[in-house]
Order: C-alpha cells, then structure tokens, then sequence
C-alpha cells in the first residue's frame, strides 16, 4: 500500500527540510558576521527569490475586491518574522544549531496556544497531546545540554 501525502503536508514536510537546512545555512552565515546584517542578507535574498517565484507565475496582480484588513495581518506577519529571525539569527551566534533549533520549535507550542486563543480552534486530546511532546522534545534536546 503506498502512502501518498497531501498537498498540503507536502509543502509542510519541504517547509520543515528547508528549516532545517535555514538552521545549518545560518549558523554558517553568522561566523564573523553581525546578526542583524546577516538577517537583512536573508532577507533581501528571499525578497527577490519571492519576486522570481511570483514574476514567473504572473501573479503580480492585486485580487479584485481585496480588502485592507488581511493585508494588515500580513504586515503584523511580517514584522513577527523579522523579529523571530533577528532572535533565531543571534541566538545561533551564540549556541550550536543543534541546540538553538529545537528551541525554536517551540513555535509549534505557541502557535497552538494562540490558535486556541485568538482564533477559537478546539483543543483536542490529539493536539495537547502533541503539544507537549514538542514540549519534552525541546527539554530532551537542548535545554539540559544548553544549561
């Protein structure tokens, strides 16, 4: 029987692969760098990787009957990620990759959390469940060894 994964678990599994090759690219990105520099180097790389993707797409137009508010969340996105990767890139100046990507993982956790709380999702036995395996995870892996 052959086991097929779902589009959406795909680009999930690759977005995973690719984090992880993020945590080894960067920790060998930050060596004799500023932090802040290295992730303003990110971020220009993926601005213009981004604008290849969307040019080679033709998707550069604007959906008729947009509306402001989505945008406003993508912003408040926006300056979330740049603030993760400011800490995620400092974070790898001063600890091995081994340690300081676990800990990052804990996004799983808050992301749960705040799903629960802003957008009313359930909390279900499967997802707490999970959540605190993520949880001992990152207690297992880097934070006895990084004390």
């Amino acid at each position: 029987m052959a086991v097929t994964l779902a589009s959406w678990q795909a680009f999930a599994v690759a977005s995973a692969f690719f984090a992880g090759l993020t945590a080894i690219f960067g920790k060998l990105g930050v060596e004799g760098l500023n932090s802040n520099l290295a992730t303003l180097i990110r971020t220009v790389v993926i601005f213009f990787v981004t604008a290849a993707i969307v040019t080679w797409r033709q998707e550069w137009l604007w959906p008729a009957g947009a509306r402001l508010r989505p945008v406003a969340f993508l912003l408040l996105s926006g300056i979330a990620t740049g603030l993760s990767w400011l800490f995620y890139y400092r974070a790898l100046q001063m600890a091995p990759a081994s340690l300081v990507a676990p800990i990052d993982k804990l996004s799983v956790v808050f992301a749960i959390v705040l799903a629960l709380v802003f957008l009313g999702e359930p909390l279900t036995p499967r997802l707490a469940i999970g959540g605190a395996l993520v949880v001992a995870g990152v207690l297992v892996l880097a934070w006895p060894a990084g004390g």
